[in-house]
């Protein structure tokens, strides 16, 4: 069946996790006269909505007034690391990436605490930060799902927002004729199945259809063939990503693949490759790992670090690839993350145990742990805060309850993808002096590359799409206006 006709002019946006949701009520409040959001899976969210951590901020009026937070941006170039000094051009646009992405923070939690009514008062430090910047609620709900929620139900309260689930978009419609004589046509619209309905719409165009983590035969074996056969917290789909580098678009990065150190093996699925995340948070607030009941890395350190830390030690399975270790977190790490802890037991991927039902190495390990977080030993792992520990490192403790879970490092994130500059343009190359754009298209969140480099700071996956959906939905409704 062929397109029908194109319907008038609107912002399309493809893709409902939090960057599209983003792009979609920043493009409203820019006046567009319409917005169509169109969504391959039946329920809307992505993976967004699975997001358990927090989201970063800086500075915010949540942190502590009493020691300003001025580190973001070198926290984040550090993580991101040697990736981008293969030229001078690279190397600067990550870097003015990175600025905006970090200056424009404070301003994304604002508005989803004042505008959309989140809950982001509780501040967390997770592995890689200088200084705890990772906000969250104090209620039940995870935070992923927190803000998707509220702001999808924020976006249905607009008559000019046409949310559309269900629809595959197949093909980017490009002009007659370019507008640049030496760049790719402009993008005009989309066509998309549903239904086994073909149907065309016209308007600017903006990708927010995630990463590939999960696009395991395809994308992933081409990219990173070495991560084979490693389980991923996200659900097995393709990457659109050749649709868009069908009209021009540049991909960077692309063999830049973030493992998270602790996805949760469930004891009744052992085998199963999609694993449910245990929230970095758990380790922010004084979690730690064993092997063997022994600690063997700073358990805050970055995700990088962490993972390759676990995937030296000799795995205990290969279908999928995974390794043997525990997560344990003492009575202080399991009332600050209360809400997490009991979601997992209640799933039956953390369960309770009495110190003194636990062997003798473990029981030890968790002496030394307790002399540390009390200050009056060293780490041997370097790890300088152990959140909300508070065993004591004595007899009592015996009959004190700590949780437990079996985690393993998954396929997380994707730094690599379509090339943007600050404006959200799809770029057709980032080689030279001057820009040279996809004209009528804008990319936010995972799907975009030249922003983390070798590795993402936790926390910075909500943000991004906050910041950068707003700014293509910004652009969009004014192209759209035009």
């Amino acid at each position: 069946m062929g397109p029908t006709h194109p319907e008038s002019c609107s912002v399309i946006v493809v893709g409902s996790g939090l960057a599209g949701l983003a792009a979609a009520s920043a493009a409203l409040r820019s006046n567009a006269n319409r917005v169509i959001l169109l969504e391959r899976a039946i329920k809307p969210g992505g993976n967004s909505i699975k997001a358990s951590s927090g989201m970063n901020g800086a500075p915010t009026r949540f942190q502590n007034q009493a020691h300003p937070d001025n580190a973001f941006f070198s926290d984040t170039l550090k993580s991101a690391g040697k990736r981008g000094t293969f030229s001078a051009v690279e190397r600067d646009q990550r870097k003015r990436l990175i600025k905006l992405l970090t200056n424009e923070s404070a301003a994304a939690v604002n508005f989803l605490a004042d505008e959309i009514g989140v809950d982001l008062s509780v501040v967390t430090l997770l592995g890689g930060h200088s200084v705890a910047r990772t906000h969250r609620g104090a209620g039940r709900t995870p935070p992923g799902a927190d803000i998707v929620m509220k702001l999808l139900q924020s976006l249905k309260g607009d008559s000019r927002f046409d949310l559309r689930t269900g629809c595959e978009v197949t093909k980017l419609i490009q002009s007659a004729r370019s507008c640049d004589a030496n760049g790719p046509p402009e993008i005009v619209g989309v066509e998309y199945l549903s239904d086994n309905e073909l149907t065309s719409l016209a308007g600017p165009v903006i990708f927010a259809t995630g990463g590939f983590a999960g696009d395991t035969d395809n994308l992933l074996a081409k990219y990173r063939p070495d991560l084979a056969g490693l389980p991923s917290s996200n659900e097995p789909r393709p990457g659109m990503h050749g649709l868009l580098s069908n009209v021009g678009a540049t991909l960077v990065d692309m063999d830049s693949v973030q493992i998270h150190p602790t996805g949760f093996v469930d004891p009744l699925s052992t085998s199963s490759a999609l694993k449910f995340l245990a929230a970095e948070v758990l380790r922010g607030e004084g979690g730690i790992l064993l092997h063997n009941g022994r600690r063997f890395v700073n358990e805050i350190d970055t995700r990088e670090h962490v993972s390759r830390a676990i995937m030296d030690l000799e795995y205990t399975s290969d279908r999928p690839r995974q390794w043997s270790v525990q997560i344990l977190l003492d009575p202080g790490a399991c009332r600050a993350a209360a809400p997490y802890v009991s979601f997992y037991e209640q799933k039956g991927l953390m369960s309770r145990k009495k110190v003194s039902e636990l062997d003798g190495t473990t029981k030890k390990t968790l002496k030394d742990v307790s002399m540390a977080a009390a200050k009056h030993n060293a780490d041997l792992f370097g790890r300088s805060t152990f959140g909300s520990w508070a065993l004591a490192g004595d007899q009592e403790d015996d009959q004190k309850e700590v949780s437990v879970g079996w985690v393993t490092p998954v396929t997380h994130f994707t730094m690599g993808g379509i090339a943007i500059n600050e404006h959200c343009q799809v770029l057709a190359s980032t080689l030279g002096a001057s820009e040279l754009i996809v004209p009528g298209l804008w990319a936010a969140g995972e799907l975009t590359g030249g922003i983390h480099g070798d590795n993402r700071l936790g926390g910075s996956s909500l943000l991004e799409c906050v910041v950068f959906g707003q700014i293509a939905g910004e652009q969009a409704a004014a192209t759209c206006r035009k």
